[in-house]
């Protein structure tokens, strides 16, 4: 904060020092003209965004309810010889909620939906959650560019999430390669992440376990919070488009010390005025050496595990409406494995409020349209979902105890133009009831099925 405040002081005398130069006539040298071109030119942020969660579950089991809202700022300098430097930050205040330190009674567990509009490692704080979140410096030519710092990365593996207050943020070294027309290079190396629902900056082995970790395939609570050894993460990326209508899409992540994930993902679609489109992946893991730590009771993955996954699409759409059939199967080879602390995970299944990491031996469908009305400015949509999922009692491929279930997501959002340009309303609703055996234990219920989530979400950028 320190720093922005720097920014945007310098900032404030510079504009002074333009409304006096007429009193006193200053000449200004070229550099300092520069200067004033350069900050006029830099990119001014600024976002609110406002949550209201409500989660109802099943019978007497614990409900809960908050609303949350923060303010976001920062600056993003014109480039000056290719060098650009970026900075931002965001705070969060609790406005009123449910006591979300209190655990449901008959499991006690803590709630896991409005505990992430805050900080999931001080449940207690209310005000006041302060991040600092973009700290960059890039170089770009005119095509190409290398990013050094705090960044917002959108990939399969690492990305923001699904919403709440606070995105996932990487800091590491990002280059994008885009000299070429039918080739696309992305690389890098993460030494720090702030998950989502954080408000801190950990390395990449701490931010293992921050939440929940599930059981491991002993059926014991998993113990790897703390105990994991890893330098960094490091992913590769290449696109390749043989065609206007064709993309294959290759991407591997090294998580040193502890596993290896790779994807290869093709896309196509052809038409006019309606377009098809389909969509296929592949993703394969491995783990490295002991999967983090030698004492497998301490270990993420445990070693010589693997796990192999597939997802698929078809869909069509227009400027007014998108649907799609999608599937994905994990294989029973072992659990597909993602950081929760990460992202969410990349399957074309995936829909918001829930994930199917820690899992194998899946079979998941849905389907999913939206509609465009009124020049696109509300959109209306709804998805369905079956999950079928290994009993909860088989725990080398059910991590986190999820029976399998069925969701239903409704979606309605309104973007404002004139006056209230920059404003998005967004309602959101998801109901998840329960399919496979929960053998009548609540531990298997509260959070998980037979529930709704809803939530209403305001955001305002200029």
């Amino acid at each position: 904060m320190r720093s922005l405040t720097a920014v945007f002081l310098f900032i404030s005398v510079t504009s002074f020092t333009q409304s006096s130069e007429k009193s006193y006539s200053v000449k200004l040298d070229k550099d300092s003209t520069a200067s004033r071109t350069l900050l006029a030119k830099s990119k001014l942020e600024f976002h609110n965004r406002s949550v209201l969660m409500n989660t109802v579950n099943e019978g007497s089991l614990k409900d809960d309810y908050a609303f949350a809202t923060g303010v976001g700022i920062g600056i993003t300098t014109a480039p000056f010889h290719g060098i650009q430097i970026g900075m931002s930050s965001f705070t969060t205040f609790n406005l009123f909620s449910s006591d979300l330190t209190l655990p449901d009674p008959s499991t006690s567990s803590v709630n896991r939906y409005e505990t992430g509009l805050f900080d999931v490692q001080d449940l207690s704080s209310k005000k006041n959650l302060i991040r600092i979140e973009n700290l960059f410096l890039k170089y770009s030519t005119s095509k190409s560019s290398l990013t050094v710092g705090k960044m917002r990365l959108n990939t399969p593996f690492l990305n923001p999430q699904d919403g709440r207050m606070n995105a996932t943020i990487e800091e590491g070294c990002w280059i994008s390669v885009n000299e070429w027309k039918k080739i696309k290079i992305n690389a890098g190396w993460i030494w720090k992440i702030s998950p989502r629902s954080t408000t801190h900056w950990y390395s990449t082995a701490n931010t293992f376990g921050i939440y929940p970790s599930g059981v491991g395939e002993n059926g014991r609570k998993s113990d790897y919070q703390g105990n994991i050894n890893s330098s960094g993460v490091a992913l590769a990326n290449i696109i390749i488009s043989p065609s206007e209508n064709l993309k294959i899409n290759l991407w591997d992540m090294l998580i040193e010390n502890v596993m290896n994930t790779s994807m290869i993902e093709i896309n196509n679609e052809f038409g006019t005025k309606f377009k098809y489109y389909q969509g296929m992946m592949f993703i394969h893991q491995d783990a490295i050496n002991f999967g983090g730590n030698s004492d497998q009771s301490k270990t993420y993955i445990n070693r010589g595990n693997q796990s192999n996954s597939v997802s698929a699409q078809i869909g069509i759409k227009s400027k007014k409406f998108n649907t799609s059939f999608n599937f994905t199967h994990i294989t029973g080879h072992g659990r597909y494995l993602s950081p929760r602390e990460w992202g969410r995970d990349p399957f074309y299944t995936f829909m918001p409020r829930e994930k199917n990491d820690g899992l194998g031996n899946v079979t998941a469908m849905t389907i999913k349209t939206s509609l465009n009305w009124l020049n696109e400015k509300l959109e209306t949509g709804i998805g369905y979902g079956r999950y079928m999922l290994p009993d909860v009692k088989d725990f080398r491929l059910n991590k986190y105890g999820m029976p399998s279930y069925h969701q239903v997501n409704l979606n309605i959002s309104y973007s404002f133009n004139k006056f209230l340009k920059g404003t998005v309303i967004r309602f959101l609703t998801a109901y998840k009831f329960q399919q496979g055996n929960t053998f009548y234990s609540p531990m298997y219920i509260y959070n998980k099925v037979n529930m709704a989530n809803m939530n209403l979400i305001i955001d305002f950028r200029i």
